[in-house]
């Protein structure tokens, strides 16, 4: 096929911008997929995003640094990103399937008239055919598709792709201007960006989470912040928990929520939903503590303890 465009996805803290670790799967694949590839990145205060992903091997990274960009609003972004995909006769586009991707490629998709794989898992080629496979029924089936359309845009899952490493190069950069606003992008405005800081690991790309479940109760905090300081872990929770108000929304971890897959993660108090399961099952190693010793968690778990939280958690904290 023609050549791959990835769309970067970045970070912006105190003026600057840094890439987010997604954007290096949605990288992963397209050398899977082994056309040659470049990395667009669109928005403001660009400079340091763009010399790093310049490190990963792309012939080129293109830069669309405008400050009419500089909130991230999709119906903004999509006329730039379309239009430089239809003039580079790129064959695929591709971005990390996280909120920013998924409110993207599709925005961009009907713009080029392309065929859409969300939320990708794996991707097989066999000379001109490709063929993607992406979760059904939270996690339980896989399903493959075709697209038939000359242009292909897809969303990769970043817990599935290994996150491309540097290739010792650095790529050309370019800088392109932005495409002209459409009517939908008028009637959008934003507001602000609320975040809360932390001096944790971003949930999405710790390489350890602990999560807890509704068992903690108020307790939540209390319980797994001393964990989560001796392990340097981010903290996550079932959508249970954070219905019940015990863990922000944020946190929470599963079909509606995140998807996470470090290399460790602690289910604590979580019986194992298919929903929570379908966030987290890709985790290196699992471990489950529970009281209830047929909680489906164990099934999925590397190491399962059944014990009390509210016995084994502190005693752990203190062992560590």
């Amino acid at each position: 096929m023609n050549p791959t465009l990835v769309v970067a996805e970045v970070a912006v803290e105190g003026g600057g911008a840094s890439v987010k670790k997604g954007t290096l799967s949605a990288i992963g694949f397209a050398k899977q997929v082994g056309d040659p590839f470049d990395v667009l990145v669109v928005g403001s205060g660009l400079a340091g995003a763009a010399s790093e992903l310049a490190a990963f091997g792309a012939r080129k990274v293109l830069v669309v640094d405008d400050a009419a960009l500089r909130d991230p609003v999709c119906e903004r972004y999509a006329p730039t990103v379309a239009r430089i995909a239809k003039e580079g006769n790129y064959g695929t586009v591709v971005a990390s399937s996280s909120v920013f991707g998924k409110d993207l490629a599709p925005r961009v998709a009907v713009k080029l008239g392309a065929g859409y794989a969300p939320d990708v898992n794996l991707v097989k080629v066999d000379g001109a055919n490709r063929a993607y496979r992406r979760p059904m029924y939270a996690g339980n089936a896989f399903g493959w598709l075709e697209i038939k359309t000359a242009v292909h845009v897809v969303t990769v899952r970043q817990t599935e792709f290994p996150p491309a490493e540097p290739s010792g190069g650095a790529s050309p950069i370019e800088n392109v201007t932005r495409g002209g606003d459409e009517p939908p992008a008028a009637r959008v405005e934003f507001l602000r960006l609320e975040t809360k800081k932390s001096a944790r690991p971003d949930l999405a790309e710790a390489k350890v989470v602990v999560s807890g479940g509704r068992a903690l109760k108020e307790q939540f905090a209390q319980v797994l912040e001393p964990l989560a300081d001796k392990l340097g872990a981010a903290i996550g929770a079932s959508r249970a928990a954070c219905d019940a108000g015990y863990a922000p929304h944020q946190l929470q971890v599963g079909q509606t929520g995140r998807t996470v897959a470090p290399q460790l993660y602690l289910a604590i108090g979580i019986s194992g939903a298919i929903q929570h399961i379908a966030g987290m099952k890709g985790s290196k190693v699992i471990v489950a503590i529970n009281k209830d010793p047929d909680a489906p968690i164990f099934q999925i778990a590397d190491y399962g303890l059944v014990q009390d939280l509210f016995t084994a958690v502190p005693e752990l904290v203190k062992t560590l």
